[in-house]
């Protein structure tokens, strides 16, 4: 039975709730979690199209503006947007940062992000078996980690001004390092895979406030070394680019001249990155 009471209003239903600008969905596999997408005329008239998956920060008011914000490249660029939304206190416990350590009790948020591009590729028809991430802040902790759990995943990265990062350090336990990567999470790191990802990289040089970033002992994510890579957001993001170079990744970095902590003033840079590789991706 459709939800309206004829076809025509199913079809002017859908076309304004799922393409273009949606609306916000559940998670089929975890309906606690929920995404909002832009899916480009490309996907409506039946022709493949590429993904781009955008990882909000802390406050997840970036879900919407990160849909937005690159549905004019998705339009002209075949590629749908996914934004996720992992909320906070989602175990009722007021925690804000679960998401970007990967998982949170019982939570695996690799996962949940995983059964969100699975649940729409179905629903539009699509083959994402590989798909882009960009996160900024919050979010591009989360992309910094899923790029190392799930390389085979990625066609590209983009990891913006991340608070904490995750070396490729064998000598170091997560969520510093990657010594106990196996053993927390069934997956051994993958260097050949990373290698393969064009990872892009960008903070601009006053985001310098360190707040929010500055881990003490007795916090809920504090171990030692969590501030061993800097003080400001632009050193470890500088470390982070060492780390991953040194693995073989091939890594664009770019610190923006007066900017501070704003995520939409390096859309343009990532939208020039992602242009480039879809570019290279397709050519091939």
């Amino acid at each position: 039975m459709q939800e309206f009471g004829s076809s025509d209003a199913a079809v002017r239903a859908q076309a304004v709730y799922d393409y273009g600008p949606t609306a916000i969905f559940a998670s089929t596999a975890d309906p606690r979690f929920h995404m909002l997408l832009y899916v480009p005329p490309a996907a409506a008239e039946g022709r493949k199209v590429d993904l781009l998956v955008a990882v909000h920060g802390t406050g997840r008011t970036s879900a919407i503006d990160f849909r937005d914000g690159f549905a004019e490249f998705g339009l002209y660029h075949d590629c749908a947007i996914l934004c996720p939304i992992f909320p906070m206190n989602v175990l009722g416990d007021g925690a804000r940062s679960g998401y970007k350590l990967m998982e949170e009790g019982d939570i695996r948020y690799d996962r949940v992000l995983l059964s969100m591009v699975a649940e729409m590729a179905e629903k539009y028809g699509q083959d994402w078996s590989t798909f882009a991430m960009f996160g900024y802040s919050g979010g591009g902790q989360f992309t910094n980690r899923f790029a190392i759990l799930h390389p085979e995943r990625l066609w590209a990265a983009s990891i913006g001004a991340p608070g904490s990062v995750t070396l490729i350090d064998p000598d170091r336990d997560w969520w510093v390092g990657i010594r106990n990567l196996a053993e927390r999470f069934g997956r051994p790191f993958n260097r050949e895979a990373l290698a393969k990802v064009p990872v892009h990289m960008v903070v601009g040089d006053a985001d310098l406030e360190t707040w929010e970033i500055t881990h003490k002992p007795g916090g809920r994510y504090y171990m030692e070394g969590a501030n061993d890579a800097g003080e400001t957001r632009p050193a470890r993001l500088r470390t982070l680019a060492e780390s991953f170079q040194k693995a073989g990744v091939d890594v664009t970095l770019e610190v923006l001249p007066g900017i501070s902590h704003d995520r939409m003033k390096v859309l343009g840079n990532v939208k020039a990155f992602l242009a480039r590789v879809l570019a290279d991706r397709r050519a091939r």
